[in-house]
């Protein structure tokens, strides 16, 4: 204590002192703390908030159930899948480590929407990978090797360890230079500060039954004795026994402090910060909260959904086209999501565009059973209606099954099916005379 410190006179706090004063003198409210208080959400956390937790549970088990392929582009541009590769299995069933494929992909996408990205070690022998090792982002940090903002150059660190960013598999969220990433944390911590503290507030009135906090005023001054009888008593109040009286002697009036949760319109708010939330993670509030926010899903709702979901596996896609694939490979290969299961719809949509495929012919009967994951039944004719008209724009020749005729419009003249080169029977079907197949 300084010497003019003697002199200083201090606030004094008296019974008739105003109560809107003393309010503004101490703030004990916890919300109106948690909107004073700038401090950052944890992971630990956000991850308390139910609905973060059910828009990381939603995308990780939409993402998971999709298997990853490894796709070659051939000389003539047709894709052909590759099978037997041992980086898919690692990436579709076992890792190597001690996580599943879906254990490491939940964690890897944790860390991807709440730490400093997703990371995961690969353990290399000469050019093949042997196996995956998740790392948690705690355990980690970035070091940049230079400040050039054109060549930028860093190192992964673990536990006093640095590695080549070579040596690691990468998913970063919004980053602006390859090295950092950013989280829904840094996009929007008041939000999330909000709505965790509302579980901490509604923690807080559980545990002391509802009772409201306030202050006591006193048309008297007060005996020590008194005034410790009256902390004593809103003390076991407050606390988590079972007593829950406390006599005030003559004089002494308790005044309110704080608002009930139905007067702080607790749900309304929930409700609205659920939605903030989604937002965050670009998903429907429709998907988590269902009818609690107005309306049911709608279709729209379902694309959206879809789109979030495929712009985080754009991302893990072309991180792993940067880290998995060899120098001699990324020019004809790359790893893509198989989307069948994400945008099959209902079975009643689906079995709707499966007949229109039918009918306009760009799809076969074991085409539709093999997407369905049933056994081909050796089917190869396709469907064509009898007055189907085909135009070869080569030769500028019209044939009619139906008539079993053909012309030139260049020239008018009609002939015989039999001297049309470019129609051809499927193969087994043979044509009569009238042009039907037999």
């Amino acid at each position: 204590m300084g010497f003019f410190d003697l002199f200083r006179r201090k606030p004094e706090i008296r019974a008739d002192t105003d109560a809107t004063a003393l309010q503004n003198e101490v703030v004990s409210d916890t919300l109106l703390r948690a909107l004073l208080d700038r401090s950052t959400v944890s992971k630990a956390m956000a991850l308390q908030i139910p609905t973060v937790q059910a828009c990381i549970d939603i995308i990780t088990n939409t993402i998971c159930q999709l298997p990853i392929q490894l796709l070659r582009r051939k000389d003539g541009g047709d894709i052909e899948i590759v099978e037997n590769d041992q980086r898919i299995r690692l990436l579709n069933d076992d890792t190597g480590d001690t996580l599943t494929a879906k254990m490491f992909w939940r964690a890897m996408l944790e860390d991807y929407y709440l730490g400093k990205g997703g990371f995961a070690y690969l353990n290399k022998k000469w050019n093949s990978l042997e196996s995956i090792h998740y790392v948690n982002e705690e355990d980690l940090y970035i070091s940049q090797q230079n400040f050039d903002p054109i060549f930028k150059e860093y190192k992964i660190g673990v536990q006093g360890n640095q590695y080549l960013p070579s040596k690691f598999f990468k998913i970063l969220r919004k980053t602006k230079d390859g090295m950092t990433s950013r989280s829904i944390v840094d996009d929007d911590p008041l939000v999330l500060n909000v709505a965790y503290t509302e579980l901490v507030y509604e923690l807080a009135q559980a545990k002391k039954g509802g009772t409201k906090r306030g202050f006591l005023q006193s048309e008297k001054v007060l005996s020590q004795n008194a005034v410790d009888a009256l902390k004593d008593g809103f003390r076991r109040l407050y606390g988590e026994s079972d007593e829950n009286v406390v006599i005030l002697n003559n004089g002494v009036k308790f005044q309110e402090a704080s608002a009930s949760a139905q007067e702080l319109q607790m749900n309304e708010n929930k409700a609205s910060n659920a939605e903030e939330i989604c937002k965050l993670f670009g998903i429907p509030a429709s998907m988590i909260c269902g009818s609690k926010v107005g309306n049911s899903m709608t279709d729209n709702d379902k694309d959206q959904f879809i789109r979030a979901c495929v712009a985080v596996m754009t991302d893990i896609e072309c991180s792993l086209n940067r880290d998995l694939l060899n120098e001699d490979e990324k020019s004809s290969m790359f790893f893509s999501f198989n989307t069948k299961e994400l945008t099959r719809g209902s079975i009643k949509d689906r079995y709707e565009a499966y007949k229109i495929g039918l009918e306009k012919n760009f799809l076969q009967i074991d085409e539709v059973r093999q997407m369905e994951d049933m056994e081909p039944l050796g089917i190869e004719w396709i469907q064509l209606n009898l007055n189907t008209v085909f135009y070869n724009p080569t030769t500028k020749e019209i044939y009619t099954p139906n008539t079993n005729a053909s012309m030139n419009l260049e020239d008018g003249a009609g002939a015989n099916a039999g001297t049309v080169s470019d129609i051809t029977t499927t193969e087994g079907g043979e044509q009569d005379e009238s042009g039907t197949e037999s």
